[in-house]
């Protein structure tokens, strides 16, 4: 009898092994979507501080660290609005931060004196959007920024005295320029001119002398200044020009001619540089394909990070900011299944300390992997994504999440994705598709989506999905589409005009009327706008494939369940025609779930409102997709 007894309480004891081995612990929403622990780091120009923000009563406010002994300071206590991520040090130790207030699209930038912990307001603007463009080590009191106070539709660029508040204007714009390009002294050599379908590369080689063209494209071709070489007048510069993929090159100012290529790959375009202020040197350049990938230029930068992935091996590695002496880095590593941490780097000494992380409640065991995957559009088209599989044995007829990225000329990448991962936690595969149109694939895969909003670029995502259900990852009768602006888009349009496919769909601040999405576009927008023309379409000679596209034309082709959230500061949203659009929809008996959110842009600030929204998301799937655990 004793034996018996033991044999089944063995059996007991391994079954309930088993079981646990394959159960999957829910993660609170919180855990996924609360304001992160520490972000927005930097380094004090002279090494002895890193900065940060950190939440205080649910705002994020500034925070200072010493270097020497630890010891944290709480630089700001706002309880209304947080400070912006977007702050800066200046180089005789102060701090420029600023504000939104959304309520009344007001702006305000603050200047803290490290030494006094004083702070004083110097600049307040209504309705005026505003820019760091450069600091410098010469006039460290002095700072150029852009700013479109004198015409909502242009940026001028303006040298601010952060001891006095003085404004003084630098360059007033014609009318066309979009960006501005600094020497290593601060004197702006180099803009970017552009009507919307051709740009201009100007340059003058002083303040006093105009600006001459020297280089001149349509917009499916692009050259991105970087920064002044050092070596005659050269600059760096990403450029596809005479080729497919971005490419990192070096140009004479003087008449805009490619004097050599740095460096290319054949897989992809460059997307980023790595470039020292201090020493004038590119270090390395950087690109995407299944997971993201450099070429280093710079042997000691090589070397550090090689000195860094020895002990953080897997892990994504990013230079955030340097000292001026650049011996200290902070570098932010991710993983996928990682939503990240902060590392101070010593280059003289190699030594590494951690100094936050963005969630630590998150345990990448029991995160999902993100794996590359590639299928063939209809017409024959490569295409690729990624996939979320759940974790656990399952692997197949499983219920899936779509999820077009915003754009449409964007891309997603390999990395940690808090959505991402909140839905595989609930028992979704996760599907994100680089349809034609994103970028990073070279231009002949960019422009292969130009006029197909709608149409291909449609397609991709739906070939996508017959792709899964071909490979029986996907049950076919638990599939949801979920997307922000034109991925919500994306979503309205799948479940309009693919009706059998989809469960449901998720609109996060959707696109829901090209002919006012482009009508209505801040004035700011406006050197764009034929662009949008030339790649999505022009309301007066195109009207009729904008309307066929359009989800506000097509209430009725849509006939399952919808959730919408909206937040009514959102520039970009016209709220009294999506109102009209949810009325609509519930005359034709659809069961919409509508979210708007007062003091809200397109992202949800306030944490409550965020928690709140994927509260509902998760009981909306759960309802309309039958998802046990």
């Amino acid at each position: 009898m004793l034996g018996r007894l033991r044999l089944f309480l063995f059996i007991g004891v391994f079954i309930t092994l088993g079981s646990c081995k394959n159960h999957v612990k829910q993660i609170p929403i919180a855990d996924f979507f609360k304001t992160p622990e520490k972000s927005s780091y930097r380094i004090s120009p002279d090494g002895k501080y890193v900065s940060y923000l950190k939440p205080y009563k649910e705002r994020q406010n500034l925070f200072i660290q010493s270097l020497a002994d630890g010891t944290e300071q709480m630089l700001t206590s706002f309880t209304d609005n947080p400070v912006r991520g977007d702050y800066f040090w200046t180089y005789n130790n102060q701090i420029v931060f600023s504000q939104d207030f959304i309520a009344n699209d007001s702006f305000k930038m603050y200047v803290l004196d490290l030494a006094t912990h004083k702070t004083h307001i110097i600049m307040s603007q209504e309705k005026v959007r505003v820019n760091l463009v450069n600091r410098n080590k010469l006039q460290p009191d002095i700072i150029t920024i852009r700013m479109n106070k004198r015409d909502p539709g242009n940026f001028d660029i303006y040298r601010l005295n952060l001891q006095t508040g003085e404004l003084t204007p630098y360059l007033i714009n014609t009318g066309s320029i979009t960006d501005w390009y600094p020497d290593a002294d601060g004197k702006i050599r180099l803009v970017r001119s552009s009507d919307g379908v051709n740009e201009t590369i100007l340059y003058r080689p002083d303040d006093n002398t105009p600006f001459k063209p020297i280089i001149e494209n349509n917009f499916k071709n692009s050259v991105r200044p970087i920064a002044f070489s050092g070596v005659k007048n050269y600059f760096y510069a990403l450029s596809n020009v005479n080729r497919d993929k971005m490419a990192l090159v070096e140009i004479n100012a003087e008449d805009g001619k490619e004097q050599r290529t740095i460096y290319a790959s054949d897989n992809a375009d460059l997307l980023f540089v790595e470039y020292s202020k201090n020493k004038h040197r590119v270090e390395f350049a950087g690109w995407e394909e299944a997971k993201p990938q450099k070429h280093f230029l710079a042997a000691d930068i090589e070397h550090m990070y090689k000195n860094v992935q020895q002990q953080l091996k897997g892990y994504e590695i990013k230079i955030v900011d340097r000292d001026s002496s650049e011996n200290k880095f902070i570098l932010n590593t991710f993983t996928d299944r990682n939503p990240g941490s902060y590392y101070l780097y010593e280059n003289n000494t190699g030594k590494l300390t951690k100094l936050g992380d963005i969630n630590a409640n998150l345990l990448p065991d029991e995160l999902c992997s993100m794996q590359p995957i590639a299928y063939k559009a209809s017409d024959g088209l490569l295409i690729n994504g990624y996939l979320t599989l759940p974790q656990g044995d399952k692997k197949t007829n499983l219920p899936v999440v779509v999820m077009p990225h915003d754009g449409p000329w964007n891309r997603d990448s390999w990395g940690y994705d808090e959505q991402v991962q909140f839905l595989a936690n609930r028992g979704y595969a996760v599907f994100q598709i680089n349809y034609r149109g994103s970028t990073g694939y070279g231009k002949a895969f960019k422009s292969a989506g130009y006029k197909q909003v709608g149409g291909k670029i449609q397609d991709d995502i739906t070939d996508g999905v017959h792709w899964l259900i071909a490979k029986k990852i996907a049950n076919p009768k638990k599939i949801a589409i979920f997307g922000g602006r034109f991925g919500g888009f994306s979503a309205l349009y799948g479940v309009s005009f693919h009706p059998e496919l989809y469960n449901c769909a998720v609109v996060q601040y959707g696109l829901i009327n090209f002919f006012t999405y482009i009508k209505d576009a801040p004035p700011f927008f406006k050197p764009y706008l034929k662009m949008t023309y030339e790649m999505v379409g022009n309301p007066e000679t195109d009207a009729d494939q904008l309307r066929a596209i359009s989800p506000v034309f097509h209430t009725d082709k849509i006939k399952v369940p919808l959730i919408i959230f909206q937040g009514a500061k959102d520039q970009r949203a016209n709220i009294s025609e999506l109102n009209q659009f949810v009325r609509e929809l519930r005359k034709h008996n659809v069961d919409v779930k509508y979210f708007l959110k007062p003091n809200e842009r397109a992202f949800f600030r306030s944490e409550h409102n965020r928690m709140e929204m994927y509260t509902e998301i998760e009981k909306f799937l759960d309802n309309n997709m039958r998802v046990k655990q």
